[in-house]
Parts: structure tokens; C-alpha cells; sequence
């Protein structure tokens, strides 16, 4: 009996360390291959690199000519209330930073997005979970009486910084432009690319006429921003209800875009939703798109992914419009 406990004993030490061994060995090899594999964000950066969509120069930077926008991740449908509340619900952090990397894997490299403590708290978590597309940051309409936040987007490294289309067309409507300059020239002295966003093409005709310093302009398709007066000396005084998108706008604004010297970042290219009714519909509104902006200009498009993958379908229909050779880069 005082024989059998040891004898138990070593047949389980055996076993154990047997166990322990095959398992270790295993852990091991194992480590060994991870070390030799690419990391999931490098694999999704090579993946990326190998289906990177067309490319365009903005500044010291390639960008891709399909650039995601951030008001469906935020809750900006320029639709109405219930739209808004529901984009706003669906996108968590975590389905934001899936967005982005799913962005990366179907060959876009940039996303825009507005200034807001949400939209920099997902900007963190995405790149500490490896990720790497370019941010353009565009500013909120209050910027006119909030100028130190240029300096502290800055810190987070965008590429480029906007002032919001909302406040450039104000500006001008009020006759304020040296504020406007003031903001732009306070944005190139934090060493980042310049922007100017703009609904009305009036505004990006008279910054290429003053030759003002900027890198890039972003060129709402859609002159939304104009006032009920303004409408109505167009439409009448029985105006539809909510945001206004006349079809007539648009090649107002390509005009525009094909005249300007700098590289043109165009959005509204679906109307906020307006025109998707069907895939033939978005395929042909990339294709006007693309047919009337410059080589060397690209598209912003928000899109959201609770019903399908808009990101896929649009960077595929980029791809072959710009395969067939419209809009091709330079």
C-alpha cells in the first residue's frame, strides 16, 4: 500500500508534465508562426494596398478618389430627426472602428468626419487598433467664435482641416471673409493641408480669384445652404417642407470644380440619400460624378453599413467607372 501511493503519484507526475510538455511545445510553435505572420492590421494593410482604389495628389499624400464621409456615423442624415436617431444608435465605437477597417480592406485609404469629442474618441480607437487611413477633419459651424480648436485638432494629426461649409457660406453671405482667411491662415500654421468647404459655388470661384492659400476644396454638389429669401425668388413662395436639393445645382457646381486649379473633394454626391433608390440609380450618380470633376479630384460619400455593404458597392462601382475611363486619375 505505501508503494502504490508513490507509484500513482509518479504516473500522474508523468502524465502531467507529458501534458504540460505537448502543450507547451504547442504554445511554442505556435508564437513562433504568429511572430512570422502578419498582424491582423498588417494584413489588412497589405490587403488594402494590394485593391487600393484610384488615387489622387492632395498635398504629400495619395488619396483615394473614394473618400467615406462621417454624417451617417454621426447622426447627419439631412434627412429628418428619426433618420438621424437611429444612424446615430446603430453606430457604436466598436461598429465605427469595423467601418473603417472594412473601409481599409475594400481599397479606401481616407475618411472626413466633423470635430466632436465622439468623432475623436473613435479616431483614437481605431488607430490604436492599427489602423491607418488618412483623416480629413472638417470643423463645426461655431469655429467663427471657437478658433483654438484648430490649433487642438491638430494634435491629432488630420491631414487636413476644413472650416465647415455652413460657416464659409455665412461668412460670405455676411460679408465676413477676413474671418474666414484668419481661420484658414491659423490652420497652415499648425503645418496641415488647408481647406475650404463651400455648399455655394460662389465661394470657391472667389477663393481661385483672390488665389487664397489653401490645398484643397470641398464641393458640396447641392446648394443647401441658401435662405428661405433666396428660395424663394427661385421657387416661389410655397417651398417643400425641410432641406432642399434641386436637381440644378449640381452642374453648377462642376462648373466650378473643373475651373478651380486645386484638387476638388466633392459630396452630396447621392443628394444625402435622395438618390438610391436603386443600384442603377447610385452607379449613375457616381458616374455624373465622376464625368464632370477633374482627374485629379475624388468623391466624398457617407455610407452606412446596418442593411449592406455600401462600402463594397460603391468602391466597386469607383473602381470600374474609373477602369472604363471616366474621371480616370492623372
Amino acid at each position: 500500500m505505501k508503494d502504490s501511493v508513490p507509484s500513482i503519484s509518479r504516473k500522474r507526475t508523468v502524465s502531467t508534465t507529458r501534458r504540460e510538455f505537448l502543450i507547451n511545445t504547442a504554445g511554442l510553435a505556435a508564437g513562433a508562426a504568429a511572430l512570422n505572420r502578419p498582424s491582423s492590421a498588417a494584413q489588412t494593410a497589405s490587403a488594402s494596398r494590394d485593391l487600393l482604389l484610384p488615387t489622387i495628389r492632395l498635398g504629400p499624400h495619395q488619396v483615394t478618389r473614394l473618400i467615406l464621409g462621417g454624417n451617417p456615423i454621426y447622426g447627419f442624415s439631412h434627412f429628418n430627426k428619426l433618420l438621424s436617431e437611429h444612424q446615430k444608435a446603430w453606430h457604436t465605437p466598436e461598429r465605427v472602428v469595423e467601418l473603417l477597417s472594412h473601409c481599409e480592406t475594400k481599397g479606401l485609404n481616407a475618411f472626413q468626419n466633423s470635430y466632436r469629442e465622439r468623432t475623436l474618441s473613435d479616431l483614437a480607437k481605431y488607430r490604436a487598433a492599427g489602423g491607418t487611413m488618412h483623416w480629413l477633419c472638417l470643423g463645426n459651424p461655431d469655429w467663427d467664435q471657437k478658433p483654438h480648436l484648430i490649433e487642438e485638432t491638430a494634435k491629432r494629426k488630420p491631414i487636413g482641416i476644413a472650416p465647415h461649409g455652413s460657416l464659409g457660406d455665412r461668412l460670405y453671405r455676411e460679408k465676413k471673409l477676413n474671418v474666414l482667411t484668419g481661420l484658414l491662415k491659423r490652420i497652415r500654421d499648425t503645418g496641415v493641408l488647408v481647406g475650404v468647404s463651400a455648399h455655394n459655388p460662389a465661394l470657391v470661384e472667389l477663393a481661385e480669384e483672390k488665389g487664397w492659400d489653401v490645398d484643397y476644396y470641398m464641393c458640396c454638389l447641392y446648394y443647401r445652404t441658401r435662405t428661405r429669401e433666396e428660395y424663394v425668388k427661385l421657387l416661389g413662395p410655397d417651398l417643400p417642407l425641410g432641406e432642399i436639393y434641386l436637381p440644378s445645382d449640381p452642374p453648377r457646381m462642376f462648373k466650378v470644380v473643373q475651373q478651380t486649379r486645386k484638387p476638388c473633394l466633392v459630396y452630396k454626391v447621392l443628394a444625402a440619400g435622395r438618390r438610391i433608390s436603386t443600384p442603377s440609380e447610385v452607379r449613375r450618380c457616381f458616374e455624373t460624378a465622376l464625368s464632370n470633376i477633374k482627374p485629379g479630384d475624388a468623391l466624398i460619400v457617407g455610407m452606412y453599413q446596418e442593411f449592406g455593404d455600401q462600402v463594397g458597392e460603391n468602391a466597386e462601382i469607383v473602381r470600374d467607372i474609373c477602369a472604363k475611363g471616366a474621371g480616370r486619375s492623372g
